[in-house]
């Protein structure tokens, strides 16, 4: 069985780095374990909570370029095992992985979870298509209540995808999260506070009852 992603990832010059770093055994016939070119449970998991990811295209003299994509938990929809679709929205307005996509489809996807240190990292082709060129896919993608307007979709067809180990992955937590995390502390301090203020009260209240008699 071969590993899709080494397969693509793994050139001429690569296997001369390795080669000079004393590694080129480890990967001389490597072949993995699984199938990388349709997604399994996991990863369909996986993608459904991400609020962001990197892409990455390539321009027509060769040089690549890196996009940070967000949105709503879920904007990174699963069409099928094999195909993510996604809505595009205005940003600064230069249009650059648009671009690049038209002339060069293949793209190379990052998904990360900081708080559990995972990466997962995705070849794939894309095409950009217009809202009305397949409406069905825009209403699919188009996360309901968001308020920025799509101006287009990106479609990736997979080639194939792998995931990093967590080395280096410093944990990072959203506002939610950090929300979500202390939400019992905050609850436990009010419940405090408000026992707290039941007891001066009562004391209050005792020591005015000792001082009218």
């Amino acid at each position: 069985m071969s590993y899709g992603f080494l397969d693509i990832a793994i050139t001429p010059s690569v296997r001369a780095a390795q080669a000079e770093m004393g590694v080129d055994h480890l990967w001389e016939n490597f072949r993995g374990d699984r199938t990388s070119d349709r997604f399994t449970e996991s990863e369909v998991m996986f993608i459904a909570q991400r609020d962001s990811f990197y892409m990455a295209s390539v321009s027509e003299t060769g040089w690549p370029y890196v996009q940070h994509r967000g949105g709503p938990p879920g904007f990174l929809k699963m069409i099928d095992e094999r195909t993510l679709a996604f809505a595009d929205y205005g940003g600064n307005r230069q249009y650059i992985s648009t671009g690049n996509v038209a002339a060069d489809g293949r793209t190379c996807l990052f998904l990360m979870d900081y708080p559990r240190r995972a990466r997962l990292k995705i070849y794939a082709h894309a095409d950009v298509l217009a809202l009305d060129a397949e409406p069905a896919l825009t209403e699919q993608v188009s996360p309901q209540g968001y308020r920025a307007r799509p101006e287009r979709l990106f479609r990736l067809r997979l080639d194939a995808f792998d995931w990093n180990c967590p080395q280096h992955i410093t944990p990072r937590f959203t506002e939610q999260e950090i929300g979500d995390a202390v939400r019992p502390l905050r609850e436990r301090l009010a419940a405090l506070e408000a026992e707290n203020a039941d007891l001066r009260a009562r004391l209050k209240l005792g020591n005015s009852d000792g001082a009218a008699s």
